[in-house]
């Protein structure tokens, strides 16, 4: 069993890696029928082939799902709370068969004017497995403070 942290459990510095996902065709299908993006640069090889990457490359905002998805699933997990926002770059293209990781920090925690909850910014990188930060930013999380017991 995974322990979920509450504020109290996390100290800045404290950092992560999550476990890696291999990109793949139905991946950056299926986001793109949920999305409604259907752009030529993600679904057409042959048109892919004439851009700057030469090949399909998947969605921004996939990447962004999976680096979310991947947090959830690391050995620093959080009790259930609430996103306050993510500031979020583009370094670089996510392609079909990028083994993709993350790797994150606690860079600050506050507690807050709401009862019971604290703030934690999480400084947080999508790396492929060529060790190439692909997108990265922080994350905004509002967790529950422990209970009194």
């Amino acid at each position: 069993m995974v322990f979920e942290r509450y504020y109290e459990d996390t100290k800045v510095g404290d950092e992560c890696v999550t476990p890696s996902v291999t990109v793949t065709d139905a991946m950056i299908r299926s986001y793109a029928d949920l999305s409604g993006d259907h752009s030529r640069i993600h679904l057409d090889e042959a048109f892919a082939r004439t851009t700057q990457f030469g090949r399909r490359i998947g969605h921004g905002l996939l990447g962004l799902a999976l680096t979310d998805g991947l947090k959830t699933q690391a050995d620093y997990a959080f009790q259930p709370g609430m996103s306050l926002g993510w500031t979020w770059d583009f370094a670089g293209p996510i392609c079909i068969g990028d083994v993709l990781h993350v790797k994150f920090r606690v860079g600050s925690r506050r507690t807050t004017s709401k009862p019971g909850w604290g703030i934690v910014v999480l400084p947080s990188e999508l790396i492929n497995q060529d060790g190439k930060v692909v997108q990265r930013g922080e994350h905004r999380l509002m967790i529950p403070r422990r209970p009194e017991a």
